[in-house]
């Protein structure tokens, strides 16, 4: 492919929105519209990224060669279905689908077409993550909290789908062994969903996770502690901030090692700028995706497993 990328996002409410600037400001592509199921939206966007409005994202199947596809996600399995049908490659938001027999057909029409099929989770493109490379070297436990003011948009699913599965991909990842076994607890409180969680998730390795999640905090905060054998590392999502414990030379107390600690800050930088380059990326060169479809139904179905036990 030497051409420019012919792009279109679907869904453009108040992430779509982020999407289509994204997509009218990479070099890589050419953004051929924008879909809302609100004609009054898809004008609107449209003429702020200068591209042209849809209300049917059937109009745009043969149309382009990658989506962004920003719907709720109850319709996340019939509209990508319909682009990875046709070959077209998909970034699908988080989460990847309702269920994992959804996300399984979804991959197997993209390996079967040839396309590209990246789930939106943006995370995994925040600088401190790409930071933490090097510092692991086999997390024992982990706990992770992510809690936010309450927003009425996302709350078509519970706070674990919403918030805590960015924590889950995160910690399946780093982790890299199979669950054993979950337990959790929850509560609905402004909506008829859970909207605070918690979650202790063991992995056949041994290593456990304790997951807190909430969207009716006074705050924002996205913090997780990784402790080691030889280190404690804790990472600040939100202000882009590392900070490494380990055992130093000498004694801090009789018999108490001193305890030598380095502070890494990063650049705010673009997530989803990084995640949709990336994502055109593999488009052009038939690259994995950084977070792919076996990555989005691997957190979908903890967090699943989750939700059941609620």
């Amino acid at each position: 492919m030497t051409e420019k990328i012919r792009t279109a996002v679907i869904g453009v409410g108040y992430l779509g929105l982020f999407h289509a600037e994204k997509f009218a400001q990479l070099p890589d592509s050419d953004l051929i519209g924008v879909v809302d199921t609100s004609r009054p939206r898809a004008e609107e966007v449209a003429a702020k990224v200068g591209t042209t409005p849809y209300t049917d994202y059937r109009d745009l199947l043969d149309k382009v060669d990658a989506v962004s596809i920003v719907v709720p996600t109850q319709f996340h399995f019939e509209v990508a279905r319909a682009f990875l049908e046709r070959g077209v490659h998909v970034l699908l938001e988080k989460p990847v689908t309702t269920t994992v027999e959804e996300a399984d057909e979804l991959i197997r029409l993209a390996e079967e077409k040839g396309a590209v099929f990246q789930v939106g989770h943006l995370e995994r493109f925040n600088p401190v993550i790409v930071g933490l490379k090097g510092l692991l070297t086999g997390p024992r436990f982990i706990e992770s909290i992510r809690i936010a003011p309450f927003k009425p948009r996302g709350t078509d699913v519970n706070v674990v789908l919403d918030l805590m599965i960015h924590d889950i991909d995160i910690i399946q990842t780093i982790v890299g062994s199979p669950v054993k076994q979950i337990s959790s607890i929850g509560a609905p409180v402004f909506t008829d969903e859970e909207d605070i969680a918690n979650a202790r998730i063991q992995f056949e390795n041994g290593c456990v996770a304790n997951v807190t999640a909430s969207r009716i905090s006074l705050k924002s905060e996205r913090k997780m502690r990784i402790f080691q054998a030889d280190s404690y590392i804790s990472v600040d999502f939100q202000n882009k901030k590392l900070a490494v414990f380990r055992k130093g030379s000498g004694e801090m107390l009789p018999g108490v090692p001193k305890v030598d600690m380095e502070e890494k800050s990063f650049d705010q930088g673009d997530a989803l700028k990084a995640e949709i380059a990336s994502f055109l990326e593999c488009v052009r060169t038939g690259a994995k995706p950084v977070v792919s479809g076996q990555d989005g139904k691997r957190a979908l179905e903890t967090a699943i497993k989750i939700s059941n036990k609620l």
